[in-house]
């Protein structure tokens, strides 16, 4: 018995051993799967708080372009084109432009009275300079883009019905008896301007600087004028879909539109020998960009203006591109007409709205029921 009880207390104590061992074993190899599980629990929370960091620092930028009326076709265009190059060249950020147009002068008083705007795209220089003399735009605004920050232009051209029946060629047509004409109003909006300034300077041109011969020139052709509308689109308007007026003065890109768009076959267009140069000046609303931390997409937004594929969408719509080898590639759409710069026939737009179109100013002094 005493060897019986030494023989099996030997193999009890080697399974014991063996036991233990794999308890221990089991006990391991189950802290080694809690371990493995609580790495694999925390590498997902990694995961997790990588993709949540790369969701918040993914950038979301809106913009808001206040520009002038007839502008609405270009930047229509423009602005999926500027989206698209800008995401290319900042992957991740994601950028939204959204549009105000109507009468640039307007437009602007609306900006320099707390219309948050990034971008002022106007179409004549004195609408940017109110907003540098309210502080809202640097004064170095025609420093900071190529061509004193214009990068297209245009002129004043006539708009007729088909045929011409009126036969108006020249800006002495305008005067005739019983010629209607449409425009845009003088007081509020930069197409009104141009339009009234170019029938000025047309008067000095062929009158040889007469002031006398020129303001009866033009008061002859402002008796004529049938409505004064409060925009450039809406002039358009009321020429092609109302049916008033003989001949609408207005863009050449507006009435290229109207001719090629809005009534295609119903209208054409005459370029008079001699006319006004328009320009579209930019600028970027620093106090709003400032504030909001869009000053550099804002900045790229109107620096891309100056690009290849912008000039030429401005060609296509009849805008001459401030880039001459694109205006060049372009002439058989934009023809070449002589034209003056307001600003070297009227001086500094603070001149020319303090004379012409204050209160009382010589629009007003030549304008049959002019309007206010």
């Amino acid at each position: 018995m005493a060897i019986s009880f030494k023989l099996s207390q030997a193999p009890l104590t080697q399974a014991a051993k063996l036991a233990s061992i794999t308890t221990v074993a089991t006990l391991a190899l189950g802290l080694a799967a809690c371990g493995n599980q609580k790495n694999t629990e925390t590498e997902g929370a990694d995961k997790a708080g990588d993709t949540a960091a790369a969701s918040t620092d993914a950038q979301d930028i809106e913009l808001l372009n206040v520009s002038y009326d007839v502008a609405r076709d270009f930047y229509k265009d423009y602005n999926p084109m500027f989206i698209e190059h800008y995401k290319s060249e900042h992957p991740g950020v994601n950028i939204n432009i959204k549009q105000s147009h109507g009468g640039s002068s307007k437009q602007a008083l609306s900006v320099a009275n707390g219309l948050q705007a990034d971008v002022a795209t106007m179409n004549q220089g004195s609408d940017i300079e109110l907003l540098q003399k309210k502080g809202l735009v640097a004064d170095t605004w025609e420093d900071a883009f190529p061509d004193h920050a214009v990068p297209f232009t245009s002129t004043i051209v006539f708009l007729v019905r088909k045929d011409n029946p009126k036969n108006i060629t020249t800006w002495e047509d305008l005067t005739k008896p019983g010629v209607e004409i449409v425009m845009a109003n003088p007081k509020v909006t930069g197409n009104g301007r141009y339009a009234f300034l170019g029938a000025y300077g047309y008067g000095l041109h062929a009158f040889n600087k007469d002031e006398d011969k020129t303001k009866s020139f033009v008061k002859d052709v402002l008796k004529n004028v049938k409505v004064y509308e409060n925009g450039g689109r809406a002039a358009t308007t009321t020429f092609m879909q109302r049916n008033i007026g003989d001949v609408l003065i207005t863009f050449e890109n507006e009435s290229n539109l109207a001719a090629t768009k809005f009534g295609k076959g119903q209208v054409q267009i005459v370029y008079p020998k001699y006319s006004i140069k328009s320009e579209s000046p930019v600028a970027v609303v620093n106090t709003v960009t400032d504030k909001k931390g869009t000053t550099e997409a804002a900045t790229e937004y109107l620096n891309y203006l100056w690009s290849e594929p912008a000039q030429q969408l401005a060609a296509d719509l009849y805008l001459r591109p401030s880039v001459q080898s694109v205006l060049d590639a372009n002439s058989d759409k934009l023809p070449p007409i002589e034209t003056f710069r307001p600003n070297d026939v009227f001086g500094t737009w603070d001149e020319i709205m303090d004379t012409y179109f204050s209160d009382g100013g010589v629009f007003d002094q030549l304008a049959v029921n002019a309007p206010k």
